[in-house]
């Protein structure tokens, strides 16, 4: 489906007082049809599916929907969701601020499933999900009653599941642990979401990072086994690709949109990276 411009939802759509919200996912399309079209959130979104099927699409990847799965969309993705009006599970969506309200602001990034380029789905086993279902109740009717103090209950509910959701992803990581390696290279990832229209070389990070160029590539081929060029042009690449697939932009101004002055450059980067044509990866899509 493509249009002149894709919808941005922010966490209003559900509640315009609140930076979080959680309901179950029954007949979720019928009370929210915008979900069920393309569009782009600003906020984290955990559907847990206890029972359920139907199918997700997330920039452009198509994921069948099975019981027992939870599904991680991380904001600024571009995602279309198709569900049987008979599932049985939760849907829980926050803001980074209201997470880092309470923890700070890199707290986030201790959720190895937060850290990867995009979102994901966890399958879980029978008695993690019996034990998340538990939690989702009780954070479910704290959401519900508006109890005093009920934002730092909600809070502390979200660390426990997003806890539990990570012993499901990496059960052997100790999440005690840090990595400043690590933390340097997520830090450059979210620089590279905010400003790569206009900072396409990894020295320009590098100087924001107070790092040397020659080190902020090593540390990015240790931690992801991709160089920090390589990092830029992926997203620069994914944004073109959301573009192309979802929006009826010309290519001369979805080269403008992801930072290109001359639309030659755009199109030489992408058949470099891609091998096709933006033209030709645009129509392949619309006949998929």
């Amino acid at each position: 489906m493509q249009t002149d411009r894709l919808p941005v939802c922010d966490i209003g759509l559900f509640d315009d007082t609140t930076d979080f919200w959680i309901d179950s996912i029954d007949n979720l399309l019928g009370k929210y049809p915008v979900l069920e079209h393309p569009h782009e959130s600003t906020f984290y979104t955990f559907l847990i599916v206890e029972k359920g099927r139907g199918e997700i699409i997330i920039d452009n990847n198509k994921i069948l929907i099975d019981d027992a799965q939870v599904f991680i969309i991380k904001p600024n993705c571009i995602t279309e969701l198709y569900l049987n009006r008979e599932a049985i599970g939760k849907i829980i969506c926050f803001t980074e601020d209201f997470f880092s309200l309470r923890y700070n602001n890199n707290m986030l990034n201790q959720f190895s499933f937060f850290n990867r380029e995009s979102s994901i789905v966890i399958r879980v086993s029978n008695d993690n999900l019996y034990y998340l279902e538990s939690l989702m109740s009780f954070m479910h009717n704290e959401f519900s009653n508006k109890k005093k103090a009920s934002k730092k209950a909600l809070r502390s509910f979200l660390n426990i599941i997003l806890i539990e959701i990570e012993r499901s992803y990496n059960p052997l990581r100790n999440m005690e642990s840090s990595n400043p390696t690590k933390e340097k290279v997520q830090k450059f990832q979210k620089l590279i979401e905010k400003n790569f229209k206009t900072m396409k070389l990894p020295s320009d990070y590098a100087k924001i990072l107070n790092v040397s160029t020659n080190y902020l590539n090593k540390i990015c081929k240790k931690t992801s086994g991709a160089t920090s060029g390589d990092l830029i042009r992926r997203h620069i690449l994914l944004e073109a690709q959301r573009l192309l697939h979802y929006t009826n932009y010309s290519i001369n101004e979805i080269a403008n949109e992801v930072g290109f002055e001359h639309t030659s450059y755009f199109v030489t980067f992408f058949r470099k990276t891609t091998n096709q044509t933006p033209e030709q990866f645009r129509k392949k899509r619309t006949e998929e």
